[in-house]
């Protein structure tokens, strides 16, 4: 596969189509049973999508909002506005009315695409008051013809005028160039208000070129991924839609995230992306699983974590008996694992947040290659990646290919190639001052090893710094935290203090079982006074304090009033903890406990 070849994404897709045919591409559950659309039948959704768009006004260089959740419409819609030479801005379904309309007026979208009711509730009023957004498709109806600044079309009736227009699709598909702005992806909002950054088609067929390389040792075929994080990220974006459509592979839609097992085992995946919040679940899911079994299968399935860890640190140091004891656990405990994914899962990759190297190692020594990877939306987003051949799970891996990585002085990871972002759109301040003399400030602090595998070390932003001058990376000290079965999220504070305090929440499942085991009531704001609870918590934070160095010791904690979530925004879409939001709700309770 020559990805420089290719102009635009819109052209790689319809030659695939050509190459594909009847092939089926696109699959979602219907009345309980996955069916596919084949590549042929979404190409004629596209085109007769994009010709309608283009009969609402829709024209070259203009933004149209995607407000969906994963689909086989999402890539249709997508494609669709790709396809009439405009600008796709997806939005997150978990988006309230003031970030729908922030994204809309930022963008200066001239219509919107939404799937549902419930998106279309809170989408409707945001384009309402969008000065320049003059539609909206509605791939269900939402009850509402028009109002009075603004046009309701059905996606039906968009799609058969679509059919009756004439089929010039391909001339303004020819007519893209690489340079040209296919998406703007709205930043998850970590650090503050989100930043619509452009996207060219070139920037995501570089990243596609990188994947290929990385993964073509498989000897990639007819593959099948999972897609369930959602599209409107740009990991997703690009590692779940444009890279399997890249390689004429299938794609098959989760039903959400709690039926994500069962769709697993449906589906039997080749390839599949998830963050490491996915697998710190999955860790704490397996490891309570077995225990509760207890006996001869708790020890068999610890002998096979403990050998598989051995052989992955340091093969030449297994003694024969330790590969007689490998040889039972494959056939015993990691035939059955491989199973419970679906049985033909060449990799797992890991990417969004730093993974755990004690989770990955975990999955590693079961038999499941995990590829962590590493990247950001201004970079389209994979910068570097583990090769199936030579994992280094505490790092992100090299760089992909064409891609150029160097540390600056002060330690932060620079970036350079086509996979640079066009820039943040309408904000030449910030686009000038994360990209200098062609490479990307990516805000993280790394360093690369002697094989130029790249190991992150923190945000810039994120470390705290001590009272006595002192840096402490908060990620290491709450990846500890989070692998102890009592707690399911932490946060740790500190800056400008003379020691680590912690915000914890508790394992749902553990603390279901410590209350009912205890008679205590299940209620945080009552738990957070109990000492009994308070004990059985700081059991679990002594236990880390025991892995850390003085500097990184947890000294005090609190409890949170619940859990962390997208839709109490202290976690984006992608499952990774919003400091700000967090330190703005939580900052008065931590800060009294440098009081007592």
């Amino acid at each position: 596969m020559d990805y420089k070849a290719w102009p635009s994404l819109s052209a790689l897709f319809y030659h695939q189509v050509e190459s594909e045919g009847d092939n089926p591409f696109l699959w979602q559950k219907v009345d309980g049973t996955y069916q596919a659309l084949s590549w042929r039948e979404v190409a004629e959704r596209v085109k007769a999508l994009s010709r309608g768009l283009r009969d609402l006004g829709v024209k070259p260089g203009d933004r149209v909002t995607l407000v969906a959740e994963n689909s086989p419409n999402w890539f249709i819609a997508d494609l669709a506005i790709v396809s009439a030479g405009a600008i796709t801005v997806p939005a997150y379904t978990t988006n309230t009315e003031t970030d729908n309309q922030h994204i809309l007026n930022h963008s200066q979208s001239i219509g919107a695409i939404v799937s549902n009711n419930a998106l279309a509730s809170r989408l409707l009023p945001a384009a309402i008051k969008a000065p320049e957004c003059r539609f909206v498709v509605a791939i269900e109806d939402p009850g509402i013809d028009q109002s009075s600044t603004l046009d309701i079309h059905q996606w039906d009736d968009v799609m058969s005028r679509g059919k009756e227009l004439p089929d010039d699709v391909m001339d303004i598909v020819r007519r893209a160039k690489r340079e040209d702005v296919c998406c703007f992806i709205y930043t998850s909002g970590t650090g503050g208000t989100p930043k619509g950054v452009m996207l060219s088609h070139g920037n995501i067929l570089c990243n596609c070129m990188g994947a290929y390389h990385l993964l073509e040792e498989f000897g990639l075929g007819r593959e099948v991924f999972l897609s369930f994080l959602p599209l409107s990220h740009s990991y997703e974006h690009t590692a779940g839609q444009y890279f399997p459509m890249s390689i004429g592979a299938e794609i098959y839609y989760a039903e959400s995230v709690e039926q994500l097992l069962t769709n697993l085992a449906e589906v039997r995946p080749t390839i599949m992306t998830a963050v490491p919040r996915l697998y710190e679940s999955m860790h704490q899911r397996i490891q309570r699983g077995i225990n509760k079994q207890g006996g001869l299968k708790k020890k068999l399935f610890d002998m096979a974590v403990e050998i598989g860890i051995k052989r992955y640190r340091d093969p030449i140091s297994l003694t024969l008996l330790d590969r007689i004891k490998d040889v039972i656990a494959d056939r015993l405990v990691r035939r059955k694992v491989a199973l419970r994914f679906g049985g033909r899962l060449k990799a797992f990759v890991s990417g969004g947040a730093a993974l755990n190297p004690d989770i990955g190692t975990f999955f590693i020594a079961l038999g499941l290659r995990l590829l962590q990877g590493y990247g950001q939306t201004e970079a389209s987003p994979v910068i570097c990646a583990n090769p199936p051949s030579c994992i280094k799970i505490h790092t992100v891996g090299p760089a992909l290919t064409d891609v150029d990585v160097k540390i600056a002085a002060d330690g932060e990871i620079l970036v350079r190639g086509e996979l640079v972002m066009r820039g943040y759109w309408r904000d030449e301040e910030a686009t000038a001052r994360v990209i200098q003399d062609g490479w990307l400030h990516t805000g993280d602090i790394g360093r690369l090893d002697e094989d130029g595998y790249l190991e992150i070390t923190d945000r810039k932003k994120d470390i705290i710094v001590l009272s006595g001058g002192d840096n402490v990376s908060p990620a290491r000290v709450e990846g500890f935290l989070t692998l102890q079965p009592e707690i399911s999220q932490a946060m740790a504070f500190g800056d400008k203090k003379p020691h680590l305090v912690a915000l914890l929440v508790p394992d749902p499942d553990w603390l279901g079982e410590w209350t009912r085991e205890n008679g205590k009531s299940s209620d945080l704001s009552i738990l957070r006074d109990d000492q009994d609870f308070r004990k059985a918590i700081n059991a679990a934070i002594e236990r880390v304090n025991k892995s850390l160095s003085l500097l990184e010791k947890v000294r005090r904690f609190q409890i949170a009033d619940e859990a962390f979530s997208v839709e109490n925004q202290m976690m984006t879409p992608t499952l990774k903890i919003r400091r700000h939001v967090i330190k703005l709700h939580y900052g008065a309770l931590m800060d009294s406990l440098y009081k007592a």
